[in-house]
């Protein structure tokens, strides 16, 4: 019996190491929007639908605002996107490890204006977010930046 419950306990500890460690799945939320105001929407699986606040986004969603759009965004890192008008960005790859911080965090902005300010992914590991742009590749090292793309990577 003692051996049953050895094997068993080892068992769920061996479960419960592989659950912290898994990488996250194509299903799970990386983020929340906390403001959305004019036309906003989501690229998901190939289908564009309209966003509001409360709604969850994902790895690979992209998101546009139109001329009168505006969009704000807080991720599973406490870092902060806000696109404004006339934006589009891909939300390419997020990965982040609640106990160790450690992470990557890696978008496009196509065209228009992204404020971003970074949270524990970047103070943990400061190389480990990128922002791509028309012609540039931003690696954030400081906490908050602006950048403005023109469209030529529509």
């Amino acid at each position: 019996m003692r051996g049953v419950i050895l094997i068993r306990s080892a068992l769920i500890s061996l479960f419960l190491v592989a659950s912290v460690f898994a990488p996250a799945r194509a299903d799970d939320a990386i983020g929340q929007i906390k403001m959305a105001s004019g036309e906003v929407a989501v690229l998901r699986g190939g289908v564009s639908q309209k966003v509001a606040a409360g709604d969850r986004v994902f790895q690979s969603d992209v998101l546009t605002t139109g001329p009168d759009g505006s969009l704000g965004i807080t991720f599973a890192d406490n870092s902060m996107m806000s696109l404004g008008p006339d934006s589009k960005l891909s939300l390419d790859e997020f990965r982040f490890d609640t106990t160790t911080h450690e992470g990557v965090f890696d978008s496009s902005l196509a065209k228009g204006t992204l404020a971003v300010k970074s949270g524990q992914i970047v103070k943990q590991t400061p190389e480990a977010m990128k922002v791509r742009a028309p012609g540039a590749l931003l690696g954030v090292r400081g906490t908050e930046f602006v950048v403005r793309a023109d469209g030529g990577g529509q």
